[in-house]
């Protein structure tokens, strides 16, 4: 990190760059709670990526049976971080991403390819999770309206919790123009709590952090299981933390990286301007695709 120093020489303005020093952040403060999220995500220089790793457990959960095991899980995301200024909002950040989750099989862990509905006994091919980009709006210390940032950072002793719950409630693009009235609206869950050494993330002569991180995601059926409107929600549930560089991932995740998904060794560009992708667009295009080589039979006429 540097700060600018103006000195005048000969009527020359000169821009001289010198070591800011080193301080500890405070949580209660906006300014330092967004540059403490930051450091989290990314790091506090601009650009550099990376990149986090998670492991867990996929259930089912249906009313009056018992929880299933279906999948276990491998998943990695790789983003890069930039500062975002805004003259009344104050000094932000801006996170682009990509992302991979494998669904693998509990005993053997292998990628499963293809699966058999326990519900329905029908054999379908399985989609994994890989979407382009997963960007976050902007950050700032202060809102538009200049209400102050709100952290609900956690210090518990030598540590730093971030919890974080993203309910959803959205339009799912496989359904009609009609679902405000028949339902089939996209209802999610998404909690993160990452946790940090306090005496790591809080110090500003330390580059990044290295938090863990706990997942639990609930949510509708992945629409590749062909569940046909049957009652029930999936729970995903995982831990992981971010690595130190993209070489860390597992092998497992690296190889199917390299074969099917090779752009998600880098993270989009910080400018990247796309509308973020989702399991349920990603599987609209994977549909259609597929579609085109095997068109689904003609319906009988009514």
């Amino acid at each position: 990190m540097i700060r600018n120093i103006l000195a005048g020489f000969s009527g020359i303005v000169i821009l001289a760059a010198t070591p800011l020093a080193a301080r500890t952040l405070d949580p209660d403060k906006p300014e330092d709670a967004v540059e403490i999220m930051k450091r989290a995500q990314c790091g506090a220089k601009d650009g550099t990526p990376a990149v986090y790793h998670w492991t867990g457990k996929i259930y089912s959960r249906v009313a009056g049976e018992p929880d299933r095991l279906l999948f276990t899980g491998e998943g990695m995301n790789i983003r890069q971080c930039a500062t975002v200024i805004d003259p009344r909002r104050g000094k932000g950040y801006r996170q682009v991403s990509r992302e991979v989750m494998l669904f693998t099989d509990p005993k053997t862990g292998e990628v499963i390819r293809n699966w058999t509905n326990p519900w329905t006994g029908e054999a379908v091919e399985v989609m994994q999770i890989a979407n382009d980009p997963v960007n976050v709006p902007t950050a700032f210390p202060y809102s538009a309206d200049g209400k102050p940032f709100q952290s609900h950072y956690k210090r518990m002793g030598q540590w730093l919790a971030m919890p974080l719950e993203i309910p959803l409630f959205y339009h799912n693009v496989l359904s009609g123009d009609y679902q405000d009235y028949v339902g089939g609206q996209y209802h999610a869950m998404e909690i993160f709590d990452f946790i940090a050494r306090a005496d790591e993330i809080l110090d500003t002569k330390n580059p990044t952090a290295y938090p863990s991180v706990s997942w639990v995601r609930i949510s509708d059926w992945m629409p590749w299981m062909k569940m046909r409107g049957r009652q029930g929600q999936l729970v995903f549930n995982a831990v992981g933390t971010k690595l130190d560089s993209f070489d860390a991932l597992p092998t497992l995740l690296k190889d199917e990286i390299a074969a099917h998904y090779p752009t998600f060794r880098q993270a989009p560009p910080a400018d990247d301007a796309r509308p973020n992708e989702t399991t349920w667009t990603a599987f609209r295009k994977w549909a259609d695709e597929r579609r085109k080589v095997s068109p689904p039979p003609a319906r009988p006429a009514q």
